[in-house]
C-alpha cells in the first residue's frame, strides 16, 4: 500500500488522543482509520480523505484547501481530499481531522454484508 507514513503518523497521533475505539484498514490504495466503527479519514499516496458532514460540504469546498472525492467518476458529497501539500502541520492536519471527528460522533456506520 503507497501511502503518505508523515500524514499517517500525524492523523493516528491527533485520533489517539480523544479516541480509543480506533482501527487502521488498508483500503483505497491506502490506510484508513476507522473509529467507532465508521470510515473517518484516510491517508493515500498525495492526499488525506476526509469524511465529513455534508451539510457542510459544499461551504468547505468553497473555503478551498480541499477538493471532492471521486469514485467512479462521481463526486461523493461528504467526502474530500486534502493534498499533502497543504498538509505541514500538525495544526493543518488537525482542521481537518476534527471535521472529521465531529462528524463521526453523529454518522451512521454503513450496513455490514450478510455473509453468506
Amino acid at each position: 500500500m503507497a501511502y503518505n507514513d508523515q500524514i499517517a503518523a500525524m492523523a493516528r497521533e491527533r485520533i489517539a488522543q480523544s479516541h480509543k475505539d480506533v482501527e487502521e484498514k488498508n483500503m483505497f490504495g491506502g490506510l484508513c482509520f476507522m473509529v467507532n466503527g465508521k470510515m473517518c479519514v484516510g491517508v493515500q499516496s498525495d492526499h488525506l480523505m476526509v469524511r465529513l458532514d455534508p451539510n457542510i460540504y459544499e461551504a468547505v469546498l468553497e473555503k478551498g484547501g480541499c477538493r471532492p472525492m471521486e469514485f467512479t467518476g462521481k463526486p461523493m458529497k461528504g467526502y474530500v481530499y486534502v493534498d499533502v501539500e497543504d498538509l505541514t502541520t500538525q495544526k493543518k492536519v488537525n482542521h481537518w481531522l476534527d471535521l472529521a471527528l465531529e462528524y463521526n460522533e453523529i454518522a451512521k456506520a454503513s450496513k455490514k454484508k450478510a455473509k453468506k
